[in-house]
């Protein structure tokens, strides 16, 4: 059974990209509208599945940063896992 799950975690880890950012870094935020994780207005099938970029105020625990969102959607928690976000790669052209 251990082997199993050694070949199976190698599997993953291969295609698996450590997530870290530091304070100040601009990310963008994976829009989940079917887990209502958040709401930014728009609906439907056309949604873009990142919105953003937002600036990361700090870094709450190892995979848990704190975002400086827009006051508007006010029911919208501010601090997400790393999962959910991705590299702002708009900057990354200029």
């Amino acid at each position: 059974m251990q082997a199993a799950r050694d070949r199976q975690k190698s599997y993953v880890d291969l295609k698996r990209k450590p997530m870290e950012f530091q304070v100040g870094d601009k990310v963008m935020l994976k829009v989940l509208p079917w887990k209502r994780v958040i709401h930014f207005g728009k609906r439907g099938k056309l949604n873009p599945r990142y919105v953003g970029p937002f600036k990361v105020l700090e870094k709450v625990r190892e995979v848990a940063y704190k975002l400086e969102l827009p006051r508007k959607p006010r029911m919208v928690h501010n601090t997400y896992i790393a999962s959910v976000l991705s590299e702002n790669l708009r900057d990354h052209g200029s």
